[in-house]
Parts: C-alpha cells; structure tokens; sequence
C-alpha cells in the first residue's frame, strides 16, 4: 500500500528533470543545425584549402564556432542565475533564500563549463591564427605566444582567468549583495573578446565595438534571465514550492523590456557599420542572415509581449494557493521552454554570422592620421565645424542614451505617483548631458583627437562643467525614490542594494573630503605629466577612458562640494567652500605649468596626424593650457553661488521649521494655560523658561542681599 502511494509521487518528481533532459537535447540538436546552416549559407563553413597553405584542418573549423555556442550559453546561464540570485528572486538582507542559494551553486559549476570552452576556443583559435591542427596547437609555445603577443589570445585568456574568479568567488556568496558583485564580475568576463573581436577591426570601429557590446550584455540579461527564472520555476514544482516566481517574473518582465530594446537599437547599427549601405541588406548572404536575425527578434518579442499580458496576471491570480500557484508556474515554463528555444538558436545565428564575412569593410585606413584615428582626418576647423560636427563615438553615445533614458522614466514614475520633481533638477541633469555630448560626439568631440587645444577645452568641460549639471540633477536620490522595493519583509531590494552600496567601505573612502580631492586634482598631474597621456591618445579606449575618467572623477569631487545626493558622510556649507578653494590653487599651477611648458606632450602623436593647420604643436599646447587657467575659474564661481543658493535655502527652511515648532507649542501652551511646563520640543519656549530661571534666581540672590544688609 505504502509502495503504490508513493510510486505515483515519485514519478511525478522526476517527470520535470526528464522533461527537461529532452528540451535540452532537443534544443542542442536545433542550435547546432542553425549553426551548420548559417555557416554554410553565410560562407563561415570550412572551405578547401589550395595546395601548399597551411590548412587547420576541419576540425578546428566547426570545433571553433561551436566552442564558442557553448561559452555564450554557458555565459548567459551563469550570469542569468546570479542576477535572479541578487535582484529576482526574493531573498532576505543576510542570506539567499533556498533556490536563490541553489542558484548560485549552479551558476558556479555552469561557469566552469564557460571556462573549459573559452579554454577550447583558445586552442582552436591557435590552430586557425597559424594554420596548423589542433593537436600541433597544444603545443605549450604556441599557446604561450598566442595568448600573449596577440590580441584576441589575450582577450581569451583574460576572459578564461575572470571565469574561474567567478566560479571561484561564487562558492563564497551568501546573499544578494555578493551575488550581484559576482555577477557584475561575469558580465565584465563577457567583454574581454567583444573589444578586440571582428566589430574592432570593422570600419567605423567606435559604432561596432560599442554596439556589439551593448548587444552582448543586453543579450545575456535577457536570455540568462529567462533561463534562470525557468530553473527557479521547476524548482519550485518539485521540491517544497517557492511564491518566489509571482514576484520575480514582473521585475523581470521590465528588465527584459529594456534588454529588448538594447538588442534591437545596438543590433541595427552594428549591422548598418558592417553593411555599409542598403543594398547589401537583400543581396548578400551576411544581409539575408541579418534580416532573419531580425525576424527572431520580432518573435521574441512576441513571447515577451505574452508574458507581460498573460503571464504575470496568471501567476498573480494563482498566488492564494499551493495548486494555483503551480498551475500557473507550469502555464509559465509552457512558454519559456518556446521561447528559451528560439532564443538558442539566435545564439546559434548569431555565432554563425560572426564568421560571414562583411559585404562592406568600412573605410581603409590609409593615411597614418586615419590609423590613428578611426577616421578621416577633418578639415580646418570652423566655428560652425566645432559647433556643429560630428564625432561617431559608440561609448559616448551609449551613455547618453541610457543617462536620458533611465533619468527620465525615474521622473514619469514620480510623476505617476503623484511626486513632482523639481524642473531646476531636470534642466541641470540634461544640460549637464548636452555638455558631456558636444565635448565627446558633437564637434568639440571631434577636434579634441586633433588639437592640444580643442582636448584641453573638452577636458574642462567634462571634468568642471558637465559634472555639475549632473550633480545638480540629483540621480542618486531620483534613483532612490523611483528603484523598486521591497516586495515583503523577507525580500533584499534594488533600493536596498543601492543604499548598501553608498555606505559601503569603498563608498565611505571614495566620497572622503581629501580622497575625492587628491582624485580630482591628482588626475591633472598624473595623466599628463607622466607616460600615461601619449599612451591613451593612441588609442580609441584609451581615449574613451580619458573622457569618462574626467566625468566621474568630476562628478564624484562636485558630489561632495555640492551635497546634492545622500552621501556616507555631510560637509557643512563653510567646509565645502574650503574644499573648492583648496582645489583651485592647484588647477592654476597645472594650467600655468602647461603654458609654460616646452616640451610638447604626446608629440609623437600629434606629430603622426600631420594635421595641415595650426602646424606649431608647441603653440597649440599653450593655447590649451592658457583655455584650461580661463576655463577653471568661471565653474568655480557658479559652484559657489550653487553653495550660497543652498546655504540660504537652508536657512530658510530652518526658520521655517522654528516658526513651526514655535506656532505649535503656543497652540499647545493656551490650551495649557499659563502655568504649564513647556513642550519638549518647544526651543523658544525652553529658552524662555531659561531665561524666566536665571531671572527668578537673580531677583532671589538681590531679595537675600538686602535682608543681610538690613540686619
């Protein structure tokens, strides 16, 4: 009897792992045959090679895109159970709940598998760099010499060691705040490839590599997500059942809402860079491969467009019960399993159209100043060239995007709630972007990678103009208010995370008077005045870390002038102005140092443009350093009457608050009559009562005098 009772029990708990043995056979087989048909159809198959050149083999040919199938999947599996880990599902403050801790032991083995086929992908790429089979590419020298002579074996092995970080520091993690860390550290083991990869030797590179990196995370969120929330459901129907799901499918629903559109946006102009033009799209292979992209895309959103109307509704509506709980987490995985399918095979696609090649190559860099650059050298500049250009930086743009975006759905969601946020708050944020705009894609942008000059007055603006805008704009407090919170008392929330992270110990020393002060001033010197300044202006990253260095060391120092936003630690007004003008004597010494200056910096670079204007580089140098003394002042002044502004409002609002306090305790003393106490709050009236003491012992001390003298 015991037998038959159980008999059904347990073959109802391994019926979902039996299910999902054959969705995950069934989707490997589907992902491989996409895979084999896009390499055929796009020319990325293994071709034959002529008699007498070196041939690796066919091995390494199909062995190397499907290396780098599984790394992808694997990526996107790891990193999608660590962000349900940490922002999901629902977890107390001290330690993950069971199927998040769960998730978070699979996410590391999962990632040991991402590392062992990086560690593939190496030793085929080595075979195909040189042309020799894959046994002959184990050779321990070759390996040695690839991963670290050449650029893409370097990506790879950098990659491979933050993996096994990962999955390493992964065992460790105990709740949410340590599994978002671990998961910010493998979305950063993605990157690695992208930057040295075939959109960086693509014309207009700056567009390819920042798009393809935008399309690489927004890909992993969303795929990992979903296949991580999946996970999470089957647990909760075999094992003793999670509520979790009900609460973890909307936020993500809005989360997969913004990696849609990052998919889609980045995804269009990585292909118009690699294209090159229309035509291509309908006439050659890598066009038809990329219009079938597309149509994956449009029905993925199809599922993410049921899922917001059918699926969060139904997991709501079955929360009051164990069975409609499960019934509606079932109707769940029907769908996710359709959709999880044909995202692994976009993966396959996508993997198969990295190996066609392009119908346009972009542009050739057949000068040495277009090497340098990325692009053409530009013409003389004019007022209206410098005001009006135009400077494709990818990274630049991506952070408008976002920075606008995110900015302004915190302010409808305020809206929505019945909230006004201050008009001055949105101006200063936006103004503060359309500076950050025109000094890196807008026509000082483009003049800054050619004149000493036009640099300098780019560095001014992104380290002592725009970032006042922004700190004015007060996104650490929008973003406070708006984040989500938490969904019951058991629950470690977005907002909590962030406030976790401004009180944290790197928090506390970064956001330090002196820290933020040494950073802010110690940028000018040890950028310019050492090797550092050459090296960056010779290269794109370098050049986009310059810029975004100069924004948040900027945005960090003028944090704490300011003290717009909650901060570790609150200046008072006097302390703050001390602040700014300790800054300024040290900005004056470095303007003046680079206008005296006879040795021109980075002249090898300068030199290599051949630029036809403004020839004397040492003069354009003390030019730049002359703008930079100029520049500096004027910020300073703003930021002080900025101060002033905020010492008065201050003032006023403690006044207010005092008639307050004193209007309510006269309230309260009629109602007493004249001989009550008064209240604890009252600070007048203590005082008064004070002064009313000191009065009455006076008048005691003078009554005692006079009877002694009268005796």
């Amino acid at each position: 009897m015991t037998e038959a009772a159980t008999a059904p029990e347990a073959t109802a708990e391994h019926r979902p792992g039996q299910a999902v043995l054959r969705w995950g056979g069934g989707t490997a087989l589907v992902s491989l045959a996409v895979l084999v048909v896009v390499l055929f159809v796009g020319g990325g198959a293994p071709q034959p090679v002529p008699a007498g050149l070196p041939d690796p083999g066919p091995l390494t040919g199909w062995g190397l895109p499907v290396a780098r199938l599984l790394a992808d999947l694997a990526a996107m599996a790891t990193i999608g159970l660590l962000l349900a880990a940490a922002l999901l599902i629902p977890s107390p403050a001290d330690r993950l709940a069971d199927v998040a801790a769960r998730g978070v032991r699979l996410a590391t083995r999962v990632a040991l598998v991402w590392g062992a086929a990086v560690v593939i992908e190496i030793v085929f790429s080595v075979s195909e760099f040189l042309g020799v089979t894959p046994d002959k590419a184990l050779d321990p020298t070759l390996l040695l010499s690839f991963v670290t002579e050449i650029s893409q074996g370097r990506a790879l092995l950098v990659q491979a060691a933050l993996v096994v970080a990962v999955a390493g520091l992964g065992r460790a993690v105990i709740n949410s705040r340590g599994a978002a860390v671990i998961a910010a550290l493998a979305v950063g083991a993605l990157l690695p490839p992208v930057l040295t990869g075939h959109s960086a030797t693509a014309g207009s590179h700056d567009l390819a590599v920042a798009s393809l990196m935008v399309h690489v995370v927004g890909a992993a969120l969303w795929v990992g997500g979903l296949a991580a929330l999946a996970w999470a459901g089957l647990m909760g129907t075999t094992a003793a059942g999670t509520d979790g799901l009900r609460h973890a499918v909307p936020r993500f629903s809005t989360l997969a809402a913004w990696c849609f559109a990052a998919v889609a946006l980045s995804g269009v102009v990585n292909a118009a860079v690699r294209l090159g033009a229309v035509a291509p799209l309908v006439t050659s292979s890598y066009g038809v491969l990329v219009l079938a992209k597309v149509a994956a895309l449009g029905i993925l959103g199809g599922f993410g467009y049921w899922h917001r109307r059918r699926t969060v509704a139904q997991l709501a509506a079955g929360a009051s019960a164990v069975t409609g709980r499960r019934e509606a987490t079932r109707a769940f995985l029907v769908v996710a399993a359709a959709e999880l399918g044909v995202m692994t095979a976009t993966v396959a696609l996508a993997v198969g159209l990295s190996r066609t090649p392009t119908p346009s190559s972009g542009e050739v860099a057949s000068t040495p100043a277009q090497d340098l650059l990325g692009f053409a050298l530009p013409a003389a500049p004019t007022a209206y060239r410098v005001v009006f250009g135009w400077a494709p930086d990818g990274f630049a743009l991506t952070f408008l995007a976002l920075a606008g975006a995110l900015y302004a759905v915190g302010v409808l969601s305020m809206h929505r709630r019945g909230h006004r946020w201050p008009l001055g708050r949105i101006v200063s944020w936006y103004a503060g972007l359309a500076v950050f705009a025109w000094a890196t894609v807008g026509g000082l942008g483009l003049y800054s990678q050619v004149l000493f000059s036009a640099h300098m007055i780019a560095h001014m603006l992104l380290s002592m103009v725009a970032p006042i805008g922004l700190v004015l704009g007060a996104p650490v407090t929008l973003a406070l208010r708006t984040l989500p919170g938490q969904r019951g008392p058991d629950d470690f929330s977005p907002r909590q995370l962030l406030t976790a992270a401004l009180h944290s110990g790197p928090a506390r020393l970064l956001t330090h008077p002196l820290v933020a002060l040494a950073l802010f001033v110690g940028g000018f010197y040890g950028l310019y005045f050492t090797g550092a300044f050459p090296a960056l202006m010779s290269s794109y990253l370098g050049h986009v870390a310059m810029e975004f260095h100069f924004l948040a060391v900027g945005f960090l120092f003028f944090s704490v002038v300011l003290g717009v936003d909650p901060l570790p630690r609150r200046l008072p007004a006097i302390a703050r102005v001390g602040l700014l003008f300790a800054a300024m004597p040290f900005h004056a010494f470095f303007s003046i140092t680079i206008m005296s200056g006879q040795t021109v910096l980075a002249g090898d670079y300068f030199a290599a443009l051949d630029r036809p204007y403004w020839t004397d580089l040492l003069d354009d140098q003390h030019l730049g350093g002359g703008i930079g003394w100029a520049m500096g002042e004027l910020p300073i002044v703003f930021v002080l009457l900025a101060l002033f502004a905020q010492w008065v409002r201050s003032d006023a609002r403690e006044a207010s608050r005092f008639d307050r306090a004193a209007d309510r305790a006269a309230s309260r003393a009629e109602q007493r009559g004249a001989g009550g106490e008064p209240a604890a709050d009252d600070a007048l009236g203590q005082y008064n009562a004070y002064l009313a003491q000191l009065a009455a012992r006076d008048d005691s001390a003078q009554l005692g005098d006079g009877k002694e003298r009268r005796r």
